[in-house]
């Protein structure tokens, strides 16, 4: 899966949970959670359902790495890599 299907999804994704967002408004290297306003069961709903599309998994201790886009998709990009 290549960096701008990955983007793609997450965005589809977070869509789902934040209709009002405007994504390409997202400073990639900002926190996410704050510039989306998602809380914490929010943030889990995402990571959940980024696990389930992707066929990631993703651990509680990677959290942090969702910090920022740029992180959740440098991240994501490693994982969905053969």
């Amino acid at each position: 899966m290549n960096a701008s299907e990955i983007r793609a999804i997450f965005q589809d994704e977070l869509g789902r949970i934040a209709p009002d967002v405007d994504f390409e408004a997202i400073d990639p290297d900002a926190d996410l959670r704050e510039q989306v306003d998602i809380d914490s069961m929010d943030f889990l709903n995402l990571v959940t359902a980024l696990h389930e599309r992707l066929r990631v998994d993703i651990p509680e201790t990677d959290y942090p790495k969702f910090a920022t886009l740029t992180g959740a998709l440098a991240y994501l990009g490693q994982r969905t890599t053969p």
